[in-house]
């Protein structure tokens, strides 16, 4: 019984000492979460960006088109006459000057033509002295009441009718003149020729196709292009003030410029099926840069914005609110502005309204900003392109008028570096995130 009696004793010593051993356990676990959640926090890390302020200068009002090189002339060479082709004296892609012999049609049946026409030319001129002299004799008799009235009549129609035979047989040897002129077959204007069309010993006819050679004029030249019937009255504006529209002619793939010309002439009717009407500028193309039939970039300035406000053409962005911009203020965060687009020139585009000049925005690294959040400028380029920074230096804890504090350790820089397009997000608040920078 003794034996029996002991073990219900030790077991409930045994339990309060594992229940002691749960309790500190849990009691441990408490106080474990109580001081990890009164530890200090890390700070979130603020995103690095590229800030630039907003300066003011002059933009360029631009229209950018499509055009094509347009010749001023392309001259088919067409033989004006039948004949074989004797000789060709022209070399494929040469250059020729108005006037410069191309080719020559066997000249010998127009010339034995020419001959036989000045024959009949001296002989109708000798009948039309004969006729003259008796007329003159035939008015003495007539004034003696000699001859017969009818006769003396009949002299006067003689002689006019043989007048009229000279000037037929002048008439005739000119045509033979000139079909031997036509057998020489001369370049009608300065230009470039093409591939050879027909060779010699050929036999030619009058228009006959293709022709004997293609001339095209290489410079000056002309580029067309066209615009939207809603642009078209600012260029009617300028034009009509005497205003000279200078054309910058750029490269299929818009890569460079290749040359410089001016607007000269605006269609006289608008396309309906597009809206748009076609613009010709003409371009000297001294050094033959421009190609007949290229097709290039055209870029139209019409106007020239004064004091304008400028910000690099990657700091605008697109969402649910349109048209905004990260605006950096003074305490190193930034805060989503809506502004005003007006025209850019790819690297820079001015902010009619939404923005002054010495605002500091995000160029760069916007793709995890949203409003409020903080940030850390990193090192940007020195000012450069059309304006200067001005009083937007980043100094940490300084302060610029409107919001236009810099950020820590960085500068301010002018918009001159920034080359890519504006870039759009989707249709969603401006503070998600959604382009990569």
């Amino acid at each position: 019984m003794s034996e029996a009696s002991s073990i219900p004793v030790k077991r409930p010593r045994r339990g309060r000492i594992v229940l002691a051993l749960v309790v500190l356990a849990l009691i441990a676990l408490v106080v474990f979460h109580l001081l990890r959640s009164k530890a200090p926090k890390p700070g979130v890390a603020p995103q690095v960006v590229t800030v630039a302020a907003a300066t003011t200068g002059p933009m360029p009002e631009t229209l950018s088109e499509l055009g094509t090189v347009t010749p001023i002339a392309t001259v088919t060479v067409l033989p004006q006459l039948s004949g074989y082709l004797t000789a060709v004296g022209y070399r494929e892609g040469q250059d020729v000057e108005k006037g410069q012999f191309l080719a020559q049609i066997d000249s010998r049946q127009y010339e034995i033509s020419k001959r036989q026409a000045e024959a009949q030319l001296a002989k109708d001129k000798a009948a039309l002295a004969q006729a003259r002299a008796d007329l003159v004799r035939f008015t003495q008799l007539n004034e003696r009441k000699s001859i017969a009235e009818q006769t003396y009549a009949d002299q006067q129609f003689l002689v006019q009718q043989d007048e009229a035979a000279v000037k037929a047989d002048e008439a005739n040897v000119a045509q033979f003149v000139l079909d031997l002129l036509y057998c020489h077959i001369t370049a009608p204007v300065s230009g470039r020729v093409g591939l050879r069309l027909v060779d010699p010993g050929n036999y030619v006819t009058a228009s006959s196709q293709p022709g004997i050679a293609v001339i095209t004029t290489m410079k000056p030249t002309t580029v067309e292009f066209t615009v939207p019937q809603t642009a078209l009255d600012k260029v009617l504006q300028r034009i009509n003030a005497g205003a000279q529209l200078p054309v910058a002619v750029f490269s299929s793939d818009n890569s460079r410029q290749i040359a410089t010309g001016t607007l000269y002439a605006i269609n006289n009717q608008m396309a309906t099926a597009t809206g748009t009407v076609t613009l010709r500028a003409t371009v000297p193309n001294d050094d033959e840069a421009l190609f007949p039939n290229e097709f290039v970039n055209v870029k139209l300035l019409v106007d020239t914005l004064q004091n304008a406000v400028l910000v690099p053409t990657p700091a605008v962005q697109s969402g649910a609110p349109g048209d905004y911009v990260y605006l950096v203020n003074a305490d190193n965060t930034v805060s989503v502005r809506k502004v005003t687009l007006g025209p850019g020139d790819g690297q820079h585009t001015v902010i009619t309204s939404g923005l002054a000049a010495g605002n500091v925005v995000v160029t760069d690294g916007m793709d995890r900003l949203s409003d409020g959040v903080k940030i850390k400028a990193s090192a940007t380029r020195p000012a450069s392109g059309t304006a200067g920074a001005s009083g937007a230096s980043g100094a940490s804890g300084a302060s610029g008028a409107s919001g236009a504090a810099g950020a820590a350790g960085a500068s301010a820089a002018a918009p001159g570096s920034a080359s890519t397009a504006r870039r759009t997000r989707p249709a969603s608040a401006p503070d998600t995130a959604s382009t990569a920078s």
